[in-house]
């Protein structure tokens, strides 16, 4: 007879679990993946046969000046985003916590941009705030103050857009990053307060290293939101005036179904996703390190 030492342990296939999420994320993730980065070596008009041209498109898109003005325009959109926001809804997440009452009120309120479509939104501010006939604009300059619509002028599109979208996420992440502090130990802050620590003290010391994975995670999504921005910008300005507030994302649906040129518009998106894949390559080595430390 067999001792219960010397029995086979069964095969662990707990991995079949993962399988039904892997093969969804194959299918709807990975294949257009796959598509877009071969379209990105051809020459194809949406219509025909494509044409394989090798690297004749990122040839071309390095040599133009309106994919850098993109690409400059992506970088300087993503940094502010990037940071403006997570200031402003860390400090508010923070004011949360010293505030008793109406903690609920303004959690809906800072939570309720996100539930509203972006196209309505975005609608909502061109019509009714930057609008100078209909909107609030319209309403300061005929009080005689001297305010223009930001999306009509090329040195301020790109922050009239940028500000509008910060304005809806800001709100989010203060939400995130209040639940992230209630899930702090309060005997913690209690203990740093009673041995005299300030308020900024106990938040570095006790508080931010707590809540530290959360804002890396947002911080990291906020990167990569901010550098796939498209709705915002299509309806606010189209990327215009000129190409002032274009981004990599409106310039390949342009390329893509205006002149219908989808393999540079592919090489475009590409592009895009290597930079995106960039960022998220160094969250994870950061991510690694805190963990060996």
């Amino acid at each position: 007879m067999t001792s219960p030492a010397r029995r086979k342990k069964p095969p662990n296939r707990k991995w079949l679990f993962l399988l039904p999420a892997l093969i969804v994320s194959l299918s709807v993730v990975l294949v257009p993946v796959i598509v877009t980065t071969l379209l990105a070596f051809t020459d194809w008009n949406g219509f025909s046969l494509p044409k394989w041209i090798g690297l004749a498109n990122f040839t071309t898109v390095m040599q133009e000046a309106r994919f850098w003005a993109a690409f400059r325009n992506n970088c300087v959109y993503t940094f502010l985003f990037a940071t403006l926001p997570m200031i402003f809804s860390l400090l508010a997440a923070l004011m949360l916590m010293v505030i008793r009452r109406g903690r609920t009120f303004f959690q809906v309120v800072y939570f309720l941009p996100v539930t509203i479509a972006t196209v309505i939104l975005a609608l909502i501010w061109r019509s009714m705030i930057y609008s100078p006939t209909t909107g609030v604009v319209g309403w300061l300059q005929q009080l005689g103050i001297p305010i223009d619509n930001p999306l009509v002028n090329v040195e301020t599109s790109l922050l009239g857009v940028l500000f509008v979208d910060m304005w809806s996420w800001w709100g989010y992440l203060t939400v995130i990053y209040f639940a992230a502090l209630r899930q702090v130990d309060r005997s913690l802050i209690e203990a740093a307060l009673v041995d005299g620590a300030s308020r900024w003290q106990t938040f570095w010391h006790v508080l931010r290293p707590s809540i530290l994975p959360t804002v890396m995670f947002m911080l990291l999504m906020s990167i990569i939101w901010s550098f796939r921005v498209f709705d915002w910008i299509y309806v606010l300005t189209e990327g215009g005036p000129g190409f002032s507030s274009e981004v990599l994302a409106t310039l390949a649906y342009k390329t893509a179904f205006q002149s219908f040129e989808v393999g540079r518009a592919s090489a475009y998106s590409l592009s895009m996703s290597l930079l995106g894949l960039a960022a998220i390559v160094i969250y994870l080595r950061l991510q690694a390190r805190r963990e060996k430390a």
